[in-house]
């Protein structure tokens, strides 16, 4: 047996004893298209990481104007 209360109730009630299965299922579908998931997050650029704005330390000392220059 099994408990009413634990039952949810439904979410969609069909009033008119007339419709045809294939009416209640066009207005499933059509309420079942209404539901929208978000768009999923879009990609951030590397161009706006945030990793790009810092840079690596000075280091100061001899020939350090040199190597400045040089990729690292």
């Amino acid at each position: 047996m099994t408990d009413r209360s634990a039952i949810p109730a439904p979410k969609l009630e069909i009033i008119n004893p007339d419709a045809t299965p294939e009416e209640i299922a066009a207005i499933v579908a059509v309420l079942s298209s209404l539901q929208t998931t978000p768009p999923p997050p879009k990609p951030r650029s590397l161009w706006a990481a945030r990793q790009r704005r810092t840079r690596a330390a000075l280091r100061p000392g001899p020939g350090a104007w040199r190597a400045s220059a040089l990729p690292r």
